[in-house]
């Protein structure tokens, strides 16, 4: 079960690497925490990580554009 829960995060952690790619964006510090991984019952977290201005502007250019072409279908 810890295995599966690991490999869920690192599942997550590259679907949204490739989904960032795919519009241009590259989060370098995009990872798991190691530490999040450990113990009986880990609750395995991604990093988002540093990125630097251009970066955090594009990003947010990219998620106002998807929020205007979803409307009212944007969920958190």
């Amino acid at each position: 079960m810890v295995a599966a829960h690991v490999r869920s995060a690192e599942d997550a952690a590259e679907a949204l690497r490739a989904g960032l790619a795919a519009v241009g964006l590259v989060l370098p510090g995009l990872r798991i925490v190691p530490a999040s991984c450990l113990g009986d019952a880990p609750v395995p977290l991604v990093d988002l990580g540093r990125c630097d201005l251009g970066t955090a502007l594009r990003l947010g250019a990219v998620l106002a554009v998807q929020q205007e072409g979803a409307g009212d279908d944007v969920h958190a």
